[in-house]
């Protein structure tokens, strides 16, 4: 085009068709925009906003270490997907239970029972399909 010249007259701006991906993002947050206008997620929100801005005393400290603990979990677990999801959750989870350690010890009680639970009835559904062959 020359720097000179002014461009046709007929041109028109042309919105390109959404795609599916747009398309269902928008039908998603139509749906979703009355759940987030509850009073609820907003008080949540304005809780973590304060919470943030006055932290308790060495509450980022601890926030680095256990994030850095989970950037280790990782890089330690190259190779099997598994992995990348058992290596960095428990060095998080004993990096958090060092600086928590009674929340720690209130959350592996709930979910050691939770454990038990289920393995009896894991147990109790395999009993009964050994018995009834």
């Amino acid at each position: 085009l020359s720097l000179y010249s002014s461009p046709a007259r007929e041109t028109k701006y042309v919105e390109n068709p959404q795609t599916q991906l747009e398309e269902g993002v928008s039908r998603l947050r139509h749906v979703m925009e009355p759940y987030a206008a509850w009073s609820l997620c907003s008080d949540l929100f304005s809780e973590g906003c304060e919470f943030l801005q006055n932290p308790p005393a060495g509450f980022y400290p601890r926030l680095g270490v256990i994030g850095f603990a989970g950037i280790v979990g990782l890089f330690l677990a190259r190779g099997s997907k598994i992995k990348k999801l058992v290596y960095p959750a428990g060095l998080m989870g004993i990096g958090a239970s060092m600086y928590y350690p009674q929340q720690a010890v209130a959350i592996a009680k709930v979910t050691g029972t939770q454990l038990y639970d289920w393995s009896l009835q894991g147990y109790i559904a395999i009993e009964s399909l050994w018995k009834d062959n």
